[in-house]
């Protein structure tokens, strides 16, 4: 496998857009309880990060059928280093409060597209 530093620099090369940044996979590590009981230091914790911009997307994940919650959560960050992301991981109150456990790891964003529409006088917002 090729070093990090070394495939960023060949995507940009191609043109792609490597912008990299940070995902986290979060999974409950205590009962139900505990993670119900971090939830809204968690989600005030959230939206701190959204309001200064380290935040890209966030939020829960189905289990593989589609059909049901499976606890699992999603986060996006955008961060300067890996260190950095693991210091905004680790701060999530859901995380100290060990009610759930973290992977990190970076992400290179290469390919797909974006849109998103905003309505101004409505204030909703989607994205496709």
């Amino acid at each position: 496998m090729p070093n990090w530093e070394d495939y960023k620099a060949e995507a940009k090369g191609r043109g792609a857009l490597a912008l990299e940044l940070y995902v986290v996979t979060s999974v409950p590590a205590a009962e139900p309880a505990a993670v119900k009981a971090a939830l809204p230091a968690h989600l005030a914790y959230q939206r701190s990060l959204e309001d200064n911009g380290q935040l890209v997307l966030a939020g829960p994940l189905s289990d593989e059928s589609g059909a049901m919650m499976e606890g699992a959560g999603l986060i996006i960050y955008r961060a300067a280093t890996m260190e950095a992301a693991r210091a905004l991981a680790e701060a999530d109150p859901m995380h100290r409060a060990k009610a759930r456990s973290f992977t990190l790891r970076k992400w290179l964003v290469n390919e797909g597209s974006l849109n998103i529409a905003l309505g101004l006088s409505t204030g909703r917002a989607s994205m496709l």
